[in-house]
């Protein structure tokens, strides 16, 4: 057996089997055939093994009776064994050796698919959890900040220092990068500049008294810039997957350059998946310490976002923050915690409103985890609550921390400007769907549509979203009414927890801007992610009465939405931006609740920044509305270059109330 065991590698490298059978001749004489298999190479067996086979047959051969062993040695059995046993141990050193000294996040039974997408990472390649490869855009060599360069920086809020203890501000989880300057450093950075229907793009939130009466001479109104990111493994950034600060002193440098242009604060994702990795109530909020320290002694403000969501997989993601491992094993022997479509594909990006009271996560239901998590913030971070350094908590409320439903995924082939599918097949979410049927006496309605289309379908092309079409009916409104209600459900039982969890901090929530085939009956992007609001119906309201019951600011990026009507693409999708925010911002100040903004472009010049004043801040409102705060998207280092940063500075002047000389450049 030692000889066995200290066999050289090639030989175990071997995969032999012998089918020693007995075979009558041309003479009736019998005699012994073996068949030998090839290795997993398709090579021969080495001339060592061919001389143990040939060594085995004459033994065989010689055996009295003639009788012939069928069955494979013992020892070879045992040699397999032992094989299979010191590779398993080499694997788990390896694993081990990569999590300690690397830096890589790897599940506990990590297999060669997950070393090899870390190793892709780490040379700076997108990996999605389908398995998609393809280089990362922070490998380009164009300017960083550009829409697509590689290099992208988040977006930034600034707090006002003056502004009541109410305000709020926030920015898109979907944002998360810090300012950076070393491109070299930034692989796969999470948020390039979205495109005019990227979902990860919308909403900001920040609230806050009406401040002022809209008057830019008077009026100081909170703006943010330079919203930190988490990145991944190695990556130049702010807090890596160990929940570690990388490059404190560069940090520094960044936020006292926006200190000296009298920024208000700064804002930075906190990730589930990285605080409660491992195990279940096992917090690690070492690295957001060590930054909110920072943050604090430099006398700026603070928001936070509590990230529910997984990144990656979606328009502009270059970066790849799963959902904590105990989850995702979860996931493996009960993939239904995960919304699931029509075709039974899962989708990971967040965890079902089905499981919101079902104890399946280790014996807690999800919104028990949310709420652990949070209380888990409160209590780590007190000091800094007490302190008002922490101005506004955002709460995730879906993909992209957006309340909605994950209908639009790229990575199952959504396209804009698709109309998306239904999210509502897994086992809990159609158990309510069969509740709310059997209530309603109609039990065959217990279904989803057949005739809804796919993710990248247009409204005429299906029999439910077209005009006149199902979603208007009967079982259409009856399921439709369950679906946005659900949503709703949802929403309301978080953030009563945020609540209770933030008591006497502000709260926020993120709406996204789905304003493709707004001008169509049926509104059927909107439908799909969970917002019922066809031409009939105001589907916004009940959401903003919502938000009020719990006092929560509504996050809603549309500073510029309103100027995308003439971009062709937007036009052959039948979109209304301005109708869609006139809606949205009505329905939200019909319910006394505050409302924030952000740019969905990148602005660098003049132009730009007027429009954003002219809508964050409109003088001739009959009613002296506007938005409590603004969110500018993003501090990059082409921002930072003397021209960009003179109209910055200028910018934020105006946006805090200074009157601003027009001086010629």
């Amino acid at each position: 057996m030692q000889k066995l065991i200290g066999a050289n590698e090639e030989d175990d490298e071997e995969e032999i089997e012998m089918d020693v059978k007995e075979e009558d001749n041309e003479n009736g004489q019998k005699h012994i055939s073996a068949q030998m298999m090839l290795g997993a190479d398709g090579v021969m067996p080495s001339t060592s093994h061919q001389f143990q086979i040939q060594q085995q047959l004459q033994e065989q051969v010689s055996t009295p009776g003639g009788g012939a062993r069928r069955s494979r040695p013992l020892e070879e059995k045992e040699r397999t064994k032992l094989r299979e046993r010191h590779r398993r141990a080499l694997t788990a050193r390896i694993l081990a050796g990569l999590r300690k000294h690397g830096n890589y996040n790897l599940r506990v039974r990590a297999d060669i698919n997950d070393v090899i997408a870390a190793l892709a990472r780490e040379a700076g390649w997108v990996v999605l959890p389908d398995g998609t490869t393809f280089p990362s855009r922070s490998q380009g060599s164009r300017p960083a900040g550009d829409s697509s360069a590689g290099l992208t920086s988040s977006s930034s809020e600034m707090l006002s220092q003056q502004a009541p203890p109410t305000s709020l501000q926030g920015v898109s989880s979907g944002y998360c990068a810090l300012v950076e300057y070393n491109a070299c450093h930034m692989k796969g950075v999470f948020m390039p500049t979205p495109a005019p229907y990227d979902l990860s793009s919308s909403g900001h939130s920040q609230s806050s008294g009406m401040v002022g009466n809209g008057g830019e001479q008077t009026e100081s109104l909170p703006l943010i810039a330079g919203s930190m990111e988490v990145i991944n493994d190695k990556q130049l950034g702010v807090v890596n997957m160990k929940c570690e600060l990388v490059d404190p002193d560069g940090l520094l440098k960044q936020l006292r350059v926006l200190k000296s242009i009298n920024v208000d604060g700064v804002m930075i994702d906190c990730w589930w998946g990285i605080v409660e990795a491992h195990a279940p109530q096992e917090y690690n909020w070492n690295g957001y310490r060590k930054l909110f320290q920072m943050v604090h002694e430099l006398k700026l403000k603070l928001q936070v976002v509590m990230s529910f969501h997984e990144c990656g997989g979606n328009v502009g993601d270059d970066v790849c923050i799963p959902l904590p491992h105990w989850v995702a094993e979860i996931g493996r022997s009960n993939p239904d915690i995960f919304f699931t479509d029509r075709e039974g594909r899962r989708n990971t990006e967040c965890l079902s409103w089905g499981i919101d009271k079902e104890r399946v996560l280790r014996g807690r239901t999800a919104v028990e985890v949310y709420f652990d998590f949070m209380r888990s913030f409160r209590v780590e971070f007190n000091e800094f609550f007490e302190d008002g350094i922490i101005s506004m908590v955002e709460v995730g409320l879906g993909p992209c921390g957006e309340l909605r439903y994950p209908s639009c995924p790229v990575k199952h082939g959504w396209r804009y400007p698709g109309i998306g599918e239904f999210q509502c097949y897994d086992q809990y979410m159609l158990k309510s769907l069969r509740k709310a049927a059997e209530m309603r006496g109609h039990s065959f309605w217990a279904r989803g549509p057949d005739n809804a289309g796919s993710y990248s379908s247009h409204p005429h092309e299906t029999g439910f979203f077209c005009d006149e079409g199902d979603y208007d009916g009967y079982y259409g409104r009856f399921f439709l009414n369950w679906y946005s209600q659900l949503l709703i459900n949802h929403g309301d039982l978080v953030l009563s927890l945020a609540k209770l969890a933030f008591e006497g901090s502000c709260i926020a929530a993120k709406l996204p801007g789905i304003h493709w085939w707004y001008k169509t009956s049926s509104h059927a992007a909107e439908l799909t992610a969970g917002f019922y609001n066809p031409c009939n119906r105001d589907g916004y309201i009940a959401i903003a009465a919502m938000l009020h019951k719990h006092g929560a600011a509504l996050n809603f990026a549309c500073a510029e939405l309103q100027f995308l009507e003439q971009l062709e693409d937007l036009q052959e999708a039948l979109a209304n931006p301005q109708g869609l925010v006139w809606q949205v911002l009505n329905a939200a100040w019909e319910a006394c609740i505050t409302v924030v903004s952000e740019n969905a472009f990148v602005c660098h010049d003049r132009v730009g920044y007027n429009k954003i004043l002219e809508n964050v801040k409109p003088v001739n409102d009959p009613d002296g509305r506007h938005f409590s705060s603004f969110t500018y998207l993003r501090l990059t280092p082409l921002l930072m270059e003397r021209q960009n940063f003179m109209e910055f500075e200028r910018f934020v002047k105006r946006m805090h109330g200074e009157a601003v000389l027009y001086l010629q450049v």
